[in-house]
């Protein structure tokens, strides 16, 4: 029976279980199994993470303040997240009081359902879209489809997905699995009228796709965004991209509706200055994006005249209200860390499950979804798809300590998994540990465990409910003679007598120097 009554304070909800694109439908380990396999997958990504990070390194050490303004960064994330709610009424006071719409979506199928009512109130069956990683975090390209509404992706990388009827594996990049021979493929089974003839060179699959994006372009009414940042003192929403697809959807239709998850709020409009520099030496490697869209609610005659602004939550008040854990949404998708991580390198994105993969996906979805949702719950691997190496923290441009994270969500994992084997496991190696007896009788029982060694001096295999560990990684064999037992031995202690002696050698040979340094710069 439940305990809760009228005015007990609950947590807030996450991500509901089955929607959207949170959640895959097999575990990190068993995924990134398959994913391996894939050859092709391991030369593309490696091929395109090695020439991003080149990139990045270049611009970012141009600049002697780029550690300022990390810290500036981080610290104006931290502010914005400490007094959210307040920025966010602010937001939506501005982006009225210049004629825009707000509405606040608590969920994804909530946001899914008032896009959906407001296109169909435009009396468009098509919607342009620009790159939004919100709008595939809630599934709204699904949604709008099973409504008779046909969305169409401008970015390059998010179209090539949309034809290969594929899912995006990189934050920044969708496409950076596939290699131009595939594009090609994709091209020509997919646009039509395209040129039968169609080669696999860049300059011309991407004319291929403008043809194919133009006419929509010209005629489609109705746009939907995402949005990098939005600006709580002035009402002000921003893009940022590489292709100026998002200037046409931004600027051409009748109706823009964005979608903006909670978290991208700014104070001020200052602000940007900081997140300008940050953002494009981060993601791509450049020093300015060559497009960057600002737009305050609608001005009679110039771009839309209806303006609808979707605050979405979705899961993201449940990761503020996680004291450690918020600090996940000072994210700003710039990727860095999925270009610098060996894991995310060898097994691509879609092995995560989530429209977030990498080092920072690891830690947002569980965040955002939740980990226990269900038996076996796939997000509960996550936390653990990662070595702790610690490059994501040095290439994150605010500071986002995402190792620290994992470790805390793998510590809440432990702590609602119950009584499993290894916490028995544990448990029993803590009492042994506390007597030195069952110690050494320990020690002496784990010699045994030589046997099950190969010729390698590595057991490959060990029994259950140990078969977790070693199905990822080989163990040592134990040694046929402890440390313990060596030191006790005669060969031990006249091995330590011969250290000692040795150091205290070596103490007087530094005495007699120092002595003879001080008399030379006496006589000096």
């Amino acid at each position: 029976m439940s305990s809760t009554f009228l005015g007990m304070p609950a947590p807030p909800p996450r991500s509901p279980y089955g929607t959207g694109n949170l959640r895959g439908d097999r575990k990190f380990p068993r995924a990134a199994h398959d994913e391996l396999r894939n050859e092709q997958l391991r030369r593309n990504l490696g091929r395109a993470t090695r020439t991003i990070r080149a990139k990045r390194l270049d611009v970012t050490g141009e600049l002697p303040d780029w550690e300022a303004l990390r810290e500036a960064g981080s610290a104006i994330k931290t502010d914005t997240m400490n007094r959210l709610p307040e920025l966010l009424e602010q937001l939506e006071r501005k982006v009225t009081e210049h004629g825009g719409t707000v509405h606040w979506a608590r969920d994804g199928a909530e946001a899914n359902e008032i896009v959906a009512r407001l296109v169909q109130e435009t009396g468009s069956s098509e919607v342009i879209k620009v790159k939004s990683m919100a709008t595939q975090e809630i599934g709204l390209n699904e949604h709008l489809e099973s409504v008779g509404i046909t969305p169409y992706e401008t970015d390059l990388a998010e179209l090539i997905v949309q034809l290969a009827h594929d899912k995006p594996s990189h934050i920044l990049v969708p496409a950076i699995h596939r290699n131009r021979d595939e594009i090609r493929q994709i091209f020509l089974k997919e646009i039509p009228g395209v040129d039968p003839g169609l080669d696999n060179v860049p300059a011309h699959l991407a004319a291929a796709a403008r043809a194919y994006l133009r006419e929509k372009f010209m005629t489609t009414t109705v746009a939907v965004s995402g949005a990098n940042f939005g600006i709580a003192e002035t009402g002000t929403l921003s893009v940022v991209e590489s292709e100026g697809n998002g200037r046409m959807c931004l600027t051409m239709p009748d109706t823009l509706i964005t979608v903006m998850g909670i978290e991208k709020v700014l104070p001020r409009h200052q602000d940007l200055e900081v997140f300008l520099q940050l953002l494009p030496r981060s993601s791509t490697g450049e020093r300015m994006n060559p497009y960057t869209s600002l737009w305050t609610g609608v001005t009679p005659g110039d771009g839309p005249q209806n303006f609808h602004l979707v605050l979405l939550d979705n899961g993201r008040t449940a990761a503020l209200a996680d004291r450690i854990g918020r600090e996940a949404l000072n994210c700003i998708r710039c990727s860095a860390c999925l270009n610098v991580c060996p894991v995310y390198e060898r097994t691509g994105g879609h092995a995560y499950g989530s429209t977030y993969p990498g080092p920072i996906g690891a830690v947002l979805t569980p965040q955002l979804a939740g980990m226990h949702a269900a038996k076996d719950d796939p997000n509960s691997s996550l936390p653990y798809a990662s070595s702790l190496c610690g490059a994501c923290f040095d290439a994150c441009p605010v500071k986002i300590d995402i190792p620290s994270l994992l470790v805390e969500l793998r510590h809440q994992h432990t702590e609602q998994a119950g009584v499993t084997a290894e916490k028995l496991a544990m448990r029993a190696a803590a009492t042994v540990m506390k007597h030195p007896k069952l110690f050494t009788a320990a020690q002496k029982g784990a010699g045994l465990g030589r046997v099950l060694g190969g010729r390698d001096g590595k057991i490959s295999h060990l029994p259950p409910p140990f078969d977790g560990w070693s199905d990822s990684r080989d163990t040592a064999a134990p040694p046929k003679r402890t440390f313990r037992s060596w030191l006790a031995s005669a060969e031990g202690a006249a091995t330590m007598r011969a250290a000692a002696d040795e150091h205290r050698r070596n103490e007087k040979d530094g005495k007699k120097d120092g002595k003879k340094d001080g008399k030379k710069e006496e006589d000096a």
